[in-house]
């Protein structure tokens, strides 16, 4: 309300000036650019003030010697009239001055030996607080998040940041200062009944102003130092967290891939990536700055109860969100510099693979040709066509990035075990899919571009396919070999056989599908082993004597006739 201010009339007398006040006059000399409450009749008011005489400038009290602000109600005669009169419409932070005529004062007795009959008061006065018996939690509500999934109630545990000040402005904590914020149940006694009422229906990440009157703060004691008694208290809050001890693991689905056929389960071993935060929002951790996913056992207590539990029933390629409060994660303890103690911690996952140690190779046929007699199998020269990829569609290697296909001997350890079982029993043109756990692949350690424990899915299509001889064999009989041999290879039936005719004689069983050489090797040089290892005394043929089945004697090699 607008004040009135009173003058005063007075006399001017020729040596000696008397002001005889009529009402009380006030002198508003500093008022705030803002006032949202003036005082009021019933109200109580906390104040500094410096009282002096009008007539001489003495001082006769003063709340700031005392070290200690004044307290009052207004309004029930507990100060002298003109001290009601005068901080009637008074703000918070505004400074006024009242002088006050006797009458409306300490009269014509005076009070004790300090103030003396029909003296002129005048206080200069520092308003701190206001409140009333009717006052309630004021409760301001702003920067409230768009979503808002859950809000506070009772038996809740929060953690909250906070600045907290007088109604004067004065500060006198913040939990930003202590770089931690301040946790607590609601409505189990640890707040003061003004914090517990006006945190109830918050959402995380929202920001209110919460002004709490003195009766439902700390009262006529105080808090120590900083909190003198009956103080109203001003606590801008921001929400951080809240769960309940009754709370669950909790996920949303973000993503699930069709045609999942598999889902995870106690004992597998899976791979993700994670962004792992706090309920608003600030990041602690993530797998994909580390350019590297987090692997781990699931149901073996590798990793937090939460996370644990989470981790059952998920697709390869699946996305969630997961929620787990502090009792499934690191508790009231935390992790010192990461984690804060009672955190709440929210993790967005994707699953990029997953395995179980006893998994075999998958192997899915998408074409067979009509006909399909010959078939791949050990010791077999294939060529073949492939793209190498990880489970949620990453391409490692692929044959079209060379000019021809892929060239291997099945059997001879060349590629990957994962890849060799896919690769045995195919028809030429003949098209597969492929899933090779990492035990079947390149392992914990991974290799090149494969990461560790990575599951490698292959896309393959057989191009070509010579049948191949044992190991250790450059040359073997598809039938009974002729009996006796040396006529039979003696072509031109002259008692000795020269390299030529030797050769000849190879080739013709080679090509009458009676014999066949290791594929993948130049055939000349093969025949020119041979021929070697036969020809005992060097001459440069090779007679009946000379002549040795496989087998017949250890000085014969196993790659022989």
């Amino acid at each position: 309300m607008d004040l009135l201010i009173y003058s005063a009339s007075f006399c001017l007398h020729v040596l000696t000036v008397y002001c005889h006040f009529v009402d009380v006059v006030v002198d508003r000399y500093d008022i705030p650019r803002v006032c949202p409450r003036e005082v009021e009749t019933d109200d109580f008011i906390r104040y500094h003030f410096n009282g002096t005489f009008f007539e001489d400038g003495k001082k006769f009290d003063s709340s700031y010697d005392r070290g200690k602000a004044f307290i009052s109600q207004v309004g029930f005669g507990r100060l002298i009239a003109g001290m009601d009169r005068g901080l009637q419409g008074m703000c918070v932070n505004e400074k006024r001055r009242i002088t006050i005529p006797p009458h409306l004062a300490y009269g014509s007795i005076g009070a004790g030996g300090v103030i003396p009959p029909d003296a002129v008061l005048v206080y200069d006065i520092l308003l701190l607080d206001i409140w009333n018996e009717e006052d309630k939690v004021d409760i301001r509500s702003f920067g409230k998040p768009a979503a808002c999934e859950r809000i506070t109630k009772t038996s809740d545990f929060i953690r909250y940041h906070y600045n907290g000040t007088l109604l004067s402005g004065a500060a006198f904590d913040s939990s930003y200062a202590r770089n931690s914020t301040y946790d607590a149940y609601l409505g189990q006694g640890d707040l003061i009944k003004g914090m517990d009422e006006g945190l109830l229906g918050m959402c995380v990440g929202e920001r209110r102003i919460i002004i709490v009157p003195p009766f439902l703060a700390y009262g006529e004691t105080g808090h120590g130092t900083s909190v003198p008694p009956q103080a109203t208290l001003v606590f801008e809050v921001l929400l951080v967290d809240v769960f309940n001890p009754k709370d669950d693991l909790m996920f949303v689905v973000k993503e699930v891939p069709e045609g999942c056929t598999r889902r995870t389960v106690s004992g597998d071993y899976i791979r993700y990536h994670y962004n792992g935060s706090f309920q608003d929002g600030t990041a602690f951790d993530s797998s994909y700055k580390r350019n590297s996913t987090y692997n781990t056992y699931i149901g073996k207590r590798y990793v937090i109860p939460g996370m644990d539990k989470a981790l059952h029933g998920l697709c390869i390629g699946e996305k969630r969100r997961i929620t787990i409060p502090p009792h499934m994660a690191y508790g009231e303890e935390g992790v010192v510099d990461l984690i804060p103690g009672s955190a709440v911690l929210v993790f967005d996952i994707h699953v990029i693979d997953f395995h179980n140690p006893e998994d075999t190779v998958d192997i899915k046929v998408t074409h067979k040709p009509q006909e399909c007699t010959v078939t791949s199998e050990a010791d077999d020269l294939i060529q073949y066509r492939y793209n190498c990829s990880l489970m949620d569609g990453t391409l490692l290697y692929s044959s079209d990035q060379f000019d021809y296909p892929s060239i291997t001997t099945l059997g001879a350890n060349m590629v990957i075990p994962g890849l060799e079982e896919g690769l045995r029993g195919m028809c030429v043109g003949e098209r597969r899919e492929v899933v090779a756990p990492p035990h079947w692949g390149h392992g914990e350690n991974g290799a090149g571009d494969v990461p560790g424990s990575a599951v490698l899915f292959f896309e393959l299509e057989l191009v070509k396919l010579q049948k191949g001889i044992p190991e250790g064999f450059m040359f073997v009989w598809l039938g009974d070999s002729p009996d006796p041999l040396f006529p039979a290879m003696d072509l031109n039936g002259d008692k000795e056989v020269p390299l030529e005719e030797f050769s000849a004689f190879i080739m013709l069983q080679v090509k009458e599908a009676k014999g066949r050489l290791r594929p993948g090797f130049d055939a000349d040089t093969i025949i020119q082993d041979m021929f070697n290892n036969q020809d005992l005394n060097k001459d440069g043929k090779i007679i009946d004597d000379e002549l040795k089945l496989q087998g017949e004697s250890q000085q014969v090699r196993r790659d022989e006739l």
